[in-house]
């Protein structure tokens, strides 16, 4: 299983990263489109969701 990062957690490396839940343990939150796959630089924050503002995991895909 890929690893996984939280909202808060720093990024370990460039990249593209999508949606893989929420930390209370939801898929159900429905990301808009633009906010499913983020890219950020090595360092950045894991942000939340826009949307809702609810915390989320993220997994590295590119």
């Amino acid at each position: 299983m890929a690893d996984r990062y939280k909202t808060g957690e720093k990024a370990p490396e460039n990249g593209t990263y999508e949606f893989d839940g929420l930390t209370d343990g939801r898929k159900t939150s429905n990301p808009t489109d633009d906010e499913s796959q983020i890219k950020l630089q090595s360092g950045d924050t894991f942000p939340p969701l826009r949307s809702s503002k609810e915390s989320a995991y993220w997994k590295k895909v590119k």
